[in-house]
């Protein structure tokens, strides 16, 4: 039994297992791995792709979800307490919540695997299937060269720590004042784009808007980009702001069916933190 809080908790070689299990359920390789398992979940309500595919992921493999809001998790009640009935029950758990203190303290007390479906801090389920599915179309994934447009956030976090673990070429562009620590950081988008294989970005909070207004993946920016460059915006992305209309209606956005493959990572995370196979 093994956790899934953060990537750099795992080595290359144990995320690439996690592909293999993944290839092979996308083969159609599917068994009951959860057979008489119960997976309790906690997700807010605005959840929609990462919750739909674990609770999918999680019936096609044969096993039962309970969902709670997050919010259950921030009663009274000590978590340790919470924890503890839960061992009784629980097979796996699987927490959406802002503050990755409280995964780490569940992980603690509990029995069972636990998986980070988001903090504030980082998103590995997300970023771990957007490399799986990289595998699928680009040849040397591992040899891109990636860039992270955005501010200092999860999903920037989230690849830096993937970047570690699988030793990308990965950089962030962005204002001055919402860089990542310990990451190679360019200022000007115009030329951060050029000889770049991999353009992210992630959604900006309406506060910053401003700041980011010249940084704006457009389709006239991803022409100096390599050829063959694709743009990989982490949903939910928003047309005229961190990406204009012309770059989501381009041929370098990676187009919605990149996303499948969340579906048999997350059930391929949950195969090998629970050891079933």
């Amino acid at each position: 039994m093994k956790h899934f809080i953060r990537l750099t908790d795992y080595t290359k070689e144990e995320l690439l297992k996690i592909f293999d299990i993944a290839d092979s359920l996308q083969k159609g390789n599917y068994q009951n791995y959860l057979y008489n398992k119960t997976v309790v979940m906690f997700f807010p309500e605005s959840s929609i792709r990462t919750r739909v595919t674990f609770e999918k992921g999680i019936y096609l493999l044969g096993g039962q979800t309970i969902l709670f809001p997050p919010e259950t998790l921030e009663k009274k009640e000590d978590i340790k307490d919470v924890i503890g009935y839960l061992n009784n029950w629980a097979d796996a758990i699987v927490v959406r919540h802002r503050n990755i203190d409280l995964l780490e303290k569940i992980a603690h007390y509990s029995k069972a695997p636990l998986i980070n479906a988001m903090t504030d801090v980082n998103h590995p389920c997300e970023v771990l299937s957007d490399i799986y599915s990289f595998s699928k179309i680009r040849s040397d994934y591992l040899n891109d060269k990636y860039l992270f447009c955005g501010r200092k956030c999860n999903i920037g976090l989230a690849w830096k720590e993937l970047s570690d673990v699988m030793n990308l070429a990965f950089s962030q562009c962005c204002p001055k004042g919402f860089e990542m620590e310990d990451f190679i950081v360019e200022n000007d988008i115009q030329s951060a784009v050029c000889g770049k294989d991999i353009i992210c970005t992630d959604s900006l909070p309406k506060g910053i808007l401003p700041d980011f207004e010249e940084y704006q993946i457009t389709a006239e920016i991803m022409k100096k980009a390599n050829k063959g460059a694709l743009l990989n915006p982490c949903p939910p992305f928003y047309r005229g702001e961190e990406v204009s209309v012309s770059a989501i209606d381009s041929q370098y956005f990676v187009g919605y069916e990149f996303k499948k493959h969340l579906l048999e990572v997350q059930q391929a995370i949950l195969i090998n933190c629970l050891n079933v196979i």
